[in-house]
């Protein structure tokens, strides 16, 4: 997946499990979102867990979504996304591929 890396942090390498692959161009918009500091569905603990992780750049970024798109039934719930404390890589996925 190709996207500007511009935002509050790079994002590494981009990775997208298996079940989301063919969702890949769906997925953009909530990458952007999470690179931008909009971490989605969080509870405010979580939200300034990752403020912090930005400002330090040495901790893990995690962002929840609710998707859905009307064409593909297969896409509707929760997806995670995933920056590693290094920023090596960040990871999209659902929940139960944890």
């Amino acid at each position: 997946m190709t996207i500007s890396t511009t935002g509050l942090f790079t994002p590494g390498k981009i990775v997208v499990t298996a079940s989301l692959a063919k969702h890949r161009a769906s997925l953009k918009p909530y990458l952007r979102h999470h690179l931008d500091g909009d971490w989605g569905n969080l509870n405010k603990e979580d939200r300034l867990s990752n403020d912090l992780a930005v400002k330090t750049g040495d901790l893990r970024i995690f962002s929840a979504y609710e998707i859905g798109f009307a064409t593909d039934a297969d896409i509707v719930g929760t997806i995670w996304i995933i920056t590693e404390a290094d920023r090596s890589s960040t990871t999209i996925l659902r929940p139960g591929e944890y």
